[in-house]
Parts: structure tokens; C-alpha cells; sequence
């Protein structure tokens, strides 16, 4: 029989001295020292490098450029900042409907970026019986106060001077008709190619000059709002905004729900299976439908670009509610896969009731491991904190430059009292490559911090578990008055090179996933991918195969947690008896381990979509359908809502996974000991793990 380099035995719990007494003592006893050490400084260094960069964003960004457009001056609409103060003028104008026409004439030299924009508080609109003017900040000779200046509904026709006037009716400003109708969409005024006719006749009659009346002035700026770009900084810009929603259904609900499926388990562990179930299926219907309900499948609460009131006739549609759709599609496969297979598990449940029997044992007896989660909780939600922030901040930094064109863009100077053709061109935020970097490293770093105190929590209930373990069940003197601190000492002094490595290796596994996901989308989008049928095979099996390294590194890694809090080895050594131990003894485990996971794994699903449920509800209040706090769409903010509820679960319910991972790799290195015999297992794991023929007539009934 294989056995290992010393028994545990002599590690863990009681063991013999040479003399034959009994020692009594410590649970983990024996010589340790610190491990990958080398990992740990560079896990130092990537902490450091995450300060800099984040540091670069917060010096370089500003949150209101992911929202609010430029006006021609290079302020961002909105910057109380600004010159002049644009506070509370949120929305951008372009007052010239000729260059908006231009810029969407095919071939145009002439680019809607540089088309004069100003910020206003509201769209302007057409008057029925007189034409109405919106002119430029008052400067020079005008004597306003942007105050004034708004309560005039930014019209101050009447004070201009001959040559003003003659300037304006030539469209070089500074003031401007209101021939079109304009509605906000996403914080821009679009134009409505449905011009006023007696705002037109007015015009015509004071001899202005001709204005281009044509569907391509609405679509010019939908094409603009609809970019790939400005839909991107939207999503972002909605982590902004529902922040509260982000603290109280990614943060607070979480706890809750995990702390409650922790107690339940101890109390009712019979039930919770059967209850797990039954709630998944329940709560991914109810999301989905959702979903439905966002996407204008189900009911009138589609969402909608459009913000305050508008012609109930006007219908645009934006870019977020395609991917919702997409979304609500997805969700609904998901759904039907999700239930089908929970209906084929349901014979194999009273499995995972016997396995999750032995964790609720065992929380029962270190009841401390029920509320230790609250310590990695609370320091990932400092770092989610800082880290969303900064994120915000990456995003929208980058350089407001102004553009390079060769085009007319001619329009009347109030200081200089003249027009200046010169530097008319608009403005634009200037992104260099090093930001794309920053925001990707920035993203990584977010992975393996949050990897790694997911592994710090699982190092930490697998060291507490073992203490309970090899003292046979009991509370006895040599299970440290609070094993938990006492795991955590032993972490915090040698091993945590080693879940830095661990944490490590999972994060660079993802990120190459998802770098040759991505360039896998682009090859779609391009229309490279594989033809044939061999092509098309190998090009499907490469993603599944990837996908099963993934989960077995994660799985190896999982394990070797445990073996680093009970043996102090550094993670390759304690990979490789993990591993060892679990092929010896797959056949006895492995169908136990497997329905055990499954069920944890609904119940991180259980906590994660109720997270995503209550953040639909709450995005569905006023707060934010309208006015500045308006979202784009809710599926951003759910999606980060869900994600957090996952973490948040994933480092509760760990409690339970690990207690059942160590549990039975300690039970395989005790078999392995004492020749087959388990000395030191509780009962109760004896009774789930030995009794293979009545485990087989519960789960697959007679033949």
C-alpha cells in the first residue's frame, strides 16, 4: 500500500512518541516554515503595481465623460468645473442642424465630433407660433449670467448687434433657430426630422439660409449615441449610478441569504437539498422572465433610450435593448438546461444529504466557522470599493484634445467680435494604447485578488476542520480554544506564498481563456472560422477541453488548500498528495464528493440569482427610470450584482465545501495509515462512505 513521506498521524492529533506514550499538544505539530516565498513578494509587487495604476486613474479621469458628452470648448457637460460653470447642463445640443446634416452625407469630410455642441438643462423645442432661438454662452458684449442665460430658455436674439444678427441667420451663431424638434436620448438631443413648419416659414421670411430637411439629421446622432464606444461607457457609467443597488443586492443580501443557508444546514440539513432545488428552479424562471419583461416580450416596461417626458409617437431604439434581448435569450437556454437537470439529480440527493450531514456536524462543533467568512467578506468589500472606483476612473481617462479637420466649421466669436474659422474643430477624449493595458491589468488584478482571499478563507476552514478531524469528533483540550484564529495564524505565517501561487495559476488560466475567447469572437465576426466539419470539431473541442483544464486546476487547487493548512507543504508538494489521494481512493469518494458540489453549487446559484432578482426590482423604481440617475439598461448592474452574490456565496459556503473536502481527504490519509481502517473519522462519515450498497439502492432504486 502507497503511503505518503510520514503519516500524518505523527502530524496531527494524537500520535505515539518514541517511547509509545501519547503526546499531547498542538493538532498541527511539526516543523514548518515558510513557503514560495518568491510568490508572495510578487503577489507584494502586483499590489504596489495596482496602487500606481490605480493612481493614474483617479489623476487622469473623470466619471462624467462616461455619461456626458463635450460641448466645442472641450467641457464636459455637466463639470461644475468647467468655463463657464455647467452645472445641472447635462444634456449636448448641436445647435447648427446644417453640419449634422453634413456630417451624415456619405463620403462627408465633415465628422459630427466637430459640429458646434453646447450643454443645455432640456432639449429645446419648436414654438407654434413664433421661432425660437438657442444662442451660445454668454461672452463679451452679452451681459448675462448662465443663469439668466437658462431662465431666457437660452435666448438672447434680441441683444444682438446688427452683425450678429446677420451672422446668426447665415447659421455661424451665436444664436441658433429651432426649426427641428429634439428629444434626450442618453443625455443628447436628438433631432426629430420632422421640422416646425411656421418655425421654418419665420426663418425663410427673415432670409436665412437654407436648412437640409432630411431623415439623415435624426440619424446622424442616433448613429453617434449608438456607437460601440459611448454604449460601453454607458454600462459603465451605470455601475456609477447604482451603486446603492450594487452595496445592497451584491453586498448586504448575500450575507444574509449565505449566513441563513449556513444556519439551515446545521439546523435542517435534511431538507435543504429538496429546499435548494426547488429555489433554484424557482428564482432562475423568475429572472428570466424578467429579462422578458425588459426586453418588451412580456407587458409595456421595455426599456427605453428616451428620458423624461416625450411624444408618446416618438419610438427609438438603442443598442441595449438588442443585448438584452440577447441576454433573455441565453437565459431562457439556461433555464431549460438548468431545470432538466436538476429533475435527473433529484434521485441522487439523499447522497448529498448524507455528505452534507457530516459538514453540519462539524459546523456544529467549531460554530465559529459560521461567522469567520465575515473577515475575507468585509476585506473584499473594501477592495471591491476601491476597485469599482478606480475602474470608473480607467475608463473615462485619456486626453480631451481637440480634433484635426479641414473642414468649414465658421461660427461667430463673442470676444473677438468677429467669425474665426480658425481652431473651430470640436473636441474628443484622446484614449493611447496604455490605457487599454492599465484597464486589462486592472481587470486581472481584480481576478486574483479576489482568487486569492477565496483561497486565504478555504486555507483557512480546511486548517480548523482538520484540528476537529484528527481529535476524533471531539471538543477536546487539544482543539485549540478557537481553531479558526489559530488556522489563521498558521496562514498568515508560512503559506501564504503558496495561495498566492495557487490563486496564481487560476487567474492566468482564465485570463488565456478569455483572451482566445475573444479572439475566437473577432475570427466569427470576420468570418475565419472553420468551414469543414473536421474544422468546425476541432475548433469546438479546443473550447471544452480548455474549459476541463480550468475546472480540474481549480479542483487541484482546492485540494491542495487543504493539504497546505494541514501540512505545511508548499503548493506543488501538496498538489501532488492531494492528487495521489484521491486516486487512490476515486472509486470510494468521487460519486459522494461529485452530488455534494452539485448541491453547493445551486446554493451559491440560489444566493447569486437572488441577488440578481432584487437588483431587477430595485432598477425598476424611479430612482432610476429618470432624470441624472437614469440607466442605460439593467444588465450591467444586475450582472455585477449577480457576480458579487457569487463571491459572496462561494466564501460562505466554502464553510461547508471545504469541511466536506477535508473531512474526506483526511479520511483517505487516515484508510491510508491504518491499513484501509479510518481511526480517527467520525461515524457518521464511516456510515456515508463505507455503506456503498445502500448508497446504490437509495440513488438508483431496484433492478
Amino acid at each position: 500500500m502507497w503511503r505518503m513521506r510520514g503519516p500524518l498521524g505523527a502530524v496531527i492529533g494524537r500520535y505515539p512518541s518514541s517511547d509509545g506514550n501519547t503526546q499531547m499538544g498542538g493538532i498541527i505539530r511539526h516543523n514548518r516554515k515558510c513557503r514560495d516565498i518568491v510568490f508572495l513578494v510578487i503577489f507584494i509587487a502586483f499590489w504596489v503595481a495596482m496602487i500606481v495604476n490605480s493612481s493614474f486613474g483617479f489623476n487622469q479621469g473623470n466619471p462624467l465623460r462616461l455619461t456626458y458628452g463635450l460641448d466645442y470648448k472641450g467641457n464636459v457637460c455637466g463639470d461644475k468645473n468647467a468655463k463657464p460653470g455647467l452645472r445641472q447642463l447635462e444634456l449636448r445640443y448641436w445647435p447648427n442642424p446644417n453640419q449634422v446634416y453634413q456630417s451624415g452625407l456619405k463620403g462627408s469630410e465633415f465628422k459630427l465630433a466637430n459640429a458646434r455642441s453646447i450643454c443645455l438643462l432640456d432639449c429645446p423645442y419648436a414654438s407654434e407660433d413664433q421661432l425660437n432661438w438657442v444662442c451660445d454662452y454668454p461672452e463679451g458684449d452679452i451681459h448675462l449670467s448662465m443663469d439668466e442665460w437658462i431662465d431666457r430658455n437660452y435666448d438672447y436674439y434680441e441683444f444682438l448687434t446688427p452683425e450678429m444678427r446677420n451672422s446668426s441667420l447665415q447659421l455661424q451663431g451665436p444664436c441658433y433657430p429651432v426649426i427641428f424638434p429634439s428629444v434626450n436620448v442618453y443625455w443628447s438631443c436628438q433631432y426629430i426630422a420632422r421640422s416646425s413648419n411656421i418655425s421654418l416659414r419665420h426663418w425663410q421670411q427673415m432670409g436665412g439660409v437654407n436648412i437640409n430637411e432630411d431623415i439623415i439629421i435624426d440619424k446622424t446622432i442616433h448613429r453617434s449615441i449608438n456607437s460601440r464606444s459611448s454604449v460601453l461607457k454607458r454600462y459603465m457609467a451605470d455601475i456609477g449610478k447604482a451603486w446603492p443597488v450594487l452595496i445592497v443586492c451584491g453586498g448586504f443580501l448575500p450575507l444574509f441569504l449565505s449566513v441563513i443557508w449556513l444556519l439551515m444546514i446545521r439546523h435542517f440539513v435534511a431538507a435543504m437539498p429538496w429546499v435548494t432545488v426547488a429555489l433554484f428552479n424557482v428564482l432562475i424562471v423568475s429572472v428570466t422572465m424578467f429579462y422578458y419583461l425588459k426586453a418588451g416580450w412580456i407587458g409595456n416596461n421595455a426599456i427605453s433610450p428616451i428620458i423624461g417626458e416625450h411624444d408618446q409617437y416618438v419610438h427609438i431604439f438603442g443598442r441595449e435593448i438588442h443585448h438584452i434581448r440577447a441576454v433573455a435569450v441565453l437565459m431562457t437556454f439556461i433555464m431549460i438546461v438548468a431545470v432538466l437537470t436538476s429533475i435527473a439529480i433529484v434521485r441522487r440527493i439523499l447522497m448529498a444529504t448524507s455528505v452534507l450531514k457530516v459538514a453540519a456536524k462539524v459546523i456544529g462543533e467549531v460554530q465559529a466557522l459560521i461567522i469567520f467568512p465575515i473577515i475575507p467578506y468585509t476585506i473584499l468589500a473594501i477592495f471591491y470599493m476601491f476597485w469599482f472606483s478606480a475602474a470608473l476612473h480607467l475608463f473615462s481617462s485619456g486626453q480631451v484634445v481637440q480634433n484635426d479637420c479641414n473642414t468649414n466649421c465658421c461660427a461667430y466669436d463673442l470676444v473677438s467680435k468677429r467669425v474665426n474659422c480658425d481652431r473651430c474643430c470640436g473636441y474628443s477624449i484622446h484614449y493611447t494604447p496604455h490605457i487599454g493595458v492599465a484597464i486589462l491589468f486592472h481587470l486581472f488584478g481584480c481576478y486574483w485578488a479576489t482568487q486569492f482571499f477565496i483561497a486565504c478563507s478555504s486555507t483557512v476552514i480546511a486548517g480548523s476542520v482538520a484540528s476537529y478531524y484528527w481529535a476524533r469528533g471531539e471538543t477536546s483540550p487539544e482543539i485549540p480554544f478557537l481553531p479558526v484564529f489559530s488556522s489563521m495564524k498558521r496562514l498568515m505565517r508560512y503559506s501564504l506564498g503558496s495561495v498566492a501561487l495557487g490563486s496564481l495559476i487560476v487567474s492566468f488560466v482564465e485570463s488565456i481563456r478569455f483572451m482566445l475567447e475573444s479572439i475566437r469572437r473577432k475570427l466569427k465576426v470576420s468570418s475565419t472560422t472553420p468551414h469543414s466539419y473536421i474544422g468546425k470539431a476541432a475548433f469546438h473541442s479546443s473550447r471544452f477541453c480548455f474549459r476541463c483544464i480550468e475546472w480540474t486546476i481549480k479542483s487541484v487547487n482546492r485540494n491542495a488548500y487543504i493539504m497546505i493548512a494541514i501540512t505545511g507543504k508548499s503548493f506543488c508538494k501538496a498538489s501532488a498528495i492531494a492528487t495521489e489521494l484521491i486516486i487512490n481512493n476515486i472509486l470510494r469518494i468521487g460519486r459522494v464528493n461529485v452530488i455534494g458540489d452539485v448541491i453547493l453549487f445551486l446554493g451559491k446559484l440560489c444566493v447569486s440569482l437572488s441577488s440578481a432578482l432584487f437588483a431587477f426590482l430595485m432598477l425598476d423604481t424611479h430612482r432610476y427610470r429618470s432624470a441624472h440617475n437614469k440607466i442605460s439598461s439593467p444588465v450591467f448592474p444586475v450582472v455585477v450584482c449577480w457576480g458579487l452574490g457569487y463571491v459572496v456565496a462561494t466564501l460562505f459556503f466554502a464553510v461547508v465545501e471545504m469541511s466536506i473536502d477535508t473531512i474526506i481527504l483526511s479520511f483517505c490519509q487516515d484508510s491510508e495509515e491504518h491499513q484501509g481502517t479510518a481511526q480517527y473519522a467520525p461515524p457518521l462519515l464511516i456510515e456515508t462512505l463505507n455503506d456503498q450498497n445502500e448508497m446504490q439502492r437509495l440513488t438508483q432504486g431496484p433492478h
